[in-house]
């Protein structure tokens, strides 16, 4: 089990370089991020998008002259040929860069080179926590806003997945809602025990999934013990699933500013890896997506 970041780039550099095919890539943050990737010995870029614009960035953060270019200067396209180089094995990794999030994301799904699985995509943040004896998963905080139990299951599906090649066998899952009893008028009260019940009918690879479960319950056994609830999850949770945009944003935000948690992204869902920073993004979260996207690629390999 991975306790912290540095155990992540750590995990990652002793895999191996991974490379990663950057969409629309005159983006200096983005770039920046790449640039420090390669530092920590993790990766190296393909850069596809307008050349006459990346070029005189390549110096500006300190990239190689020599990185590779391709030249697409329209956006969609650059993003459709970046997601064609993972498709095709020159790269492991597909990022995106100075490209509109839809198009990016419809040449992630095209049906002729996209990198679809089958399931939906969803987005997994990853926390260290402050003196915690492990890294925690929230999903999905960044795709899909109001997502349906069948989306949902996927999205568990895809989580917990990721969640075993960061060497958690059996994840502990706390499905997420205003309090344990089902109420018909509390949808996420009615997905979150559609949930748990697939799980006991075994729709879900190795893991114990409980709900719905109040977060005082996930993050307390003694709270558990209060309302007479018998838990597996409570006070060891790996992966908290929200039921809805809304609130994994909110909680995502509190976490990293008012908690100084240090988190990390990435895209989950697809055959291959996505990275897709923010500008409010540190440096750090941007170096830890990407190495947390490099071990998920290695594991594939």
């Amino acid at each position: 089990m991975l306790r912290n970041f540095m155990e992540v780039l750590d995990k990652a550099k002793r895999a191996g370089r991974q490379t990663i095919s950057v969409a629309a890539a005159q983006d200096k943050d983005v770039l920046h991020a790449v640039k420090a990737a390669q530092v920590a010995g993790l990766a190296q870029a393909i850069l596809v998008g307008d050349a006459d614009l990346i070029k005189p960035l390549l110096g500006e953060v300190g990239l190689p002259s020599d990185t590779p270019i391709v030249h697409e200067p329209e956006d969609s396209k650059a993003a459709m040929t970046a997601v064609s180089l993972v498709k095709t094995g020159k790269a492991q990794i597909l990022m995106k860069g100075l490209v509109n999030s839809s198009d990016f994301l419809k040449a992630v799904v095209n049906k002729e080179v996209g990198l679809r699985t089958g399931r939906l995509l969803s987005h997994l943040s990853v926390y260290e926590v402050p003196g915690g004896k492990k890294l925690i998963f929230l999903t999905d905080s960044g795709m899909n806003v109001a997502p349906n139990q069948e989306e949902k299951k996927d999205i568990l599906v895809n989580a917990i997945m990721a969640a075993s090649v960061l060497a958690i066998e059996r994840p502990k899952v706390a499905v997420l809602a205003a309090s344990e009893i089902v109420n018909p008028k509390i949808q996420a009260t009615v997905d979150a025990k559609a949930l748990a019940d697939m799980y006991r009918q075994g729709e879900f690879p190795p893991a114990i999934v409980e709900g719905p479960i109040a977060m005082d319950v996930a993050l307390n056994a003694e709270h558990a013990k209060h309302k007479g609830l018998t838990s597996e999850v409570a006070g060891d949770v790996d992966i908290f699933m929200i039921p809805n945009i809304e609130a994994g944003n909110i909680l995502s935000k509190a976490l990293i500013h008012y908690a100084n948690f240090k988190n990390a992204g990435v895209v989950i869902g697809a055959t291959h890896p996505v990275v897709m920073v923010s500008r409010a993004d540190s440096a750090e979260a941007k170096l830890y997506s990407i190495a947390l996207a490099c071990l998920l690629a290695g594991a594939k390999q």
